[in-house]
């Protein structure tokens, strides 16, 4: 499996490990109503719930974008470092909505909007 193709499966896992983070990093989660319970959050953990859920939104256009330009180029490194550098700013977005970086946390997220078109151009060029 490429490079790209694991990419793909760690921006997967993204949305639950920040997740996780919310529900972990104090008390008071409650699985049997856990949107009520997000209802509730601030601070810390109510930014690590939003990026849980915008790393969901990420995922599907991500995604798409690393198996189109996977079977258009047919795996190129160029692929695998523009998927790497996509979760880079990714890792970074996530960073920075912890430490409450908002400036920040927009550029990762454009950063990384740039990274998925980019995958395309490369499809569209098949290389």
């Amino acid at each position: 499996m490429s490079t790209a193709l694991w990419c793909v499966f760690f921006a997967g896992l993204l949305p639950y490990f920040t997740v996780i983070v919310a529900k972990r990093s104090g008390g008071g989660y409650d699985n049997s109503q856990p949107r009520e319970w997000a209802k509730g959050l601030s601070g810390f953990r109510q930014r690590a719930y939003a990026a849980h859920q915008n790393h969901f939104e990420f995922f599907p256009f991500f995604a798409a974008a690393v198996i189109i330009a996977e079977m258009k180029t047919g795996g190129s490194a160029g692929v695998d470092r523009l998927a790497l550098a996509t979760i880079a700013c990714r890792l970074f977005y996530t960073a920075c909505y912890f430490n409450d970086k908002a400036a920040l946390r927009s550029l990762a997220w454009g950063l990384a909007l740039l990274g998925i078109i980019g995958l395309f151009v490369i499809a569209a060029m098949g290389k």
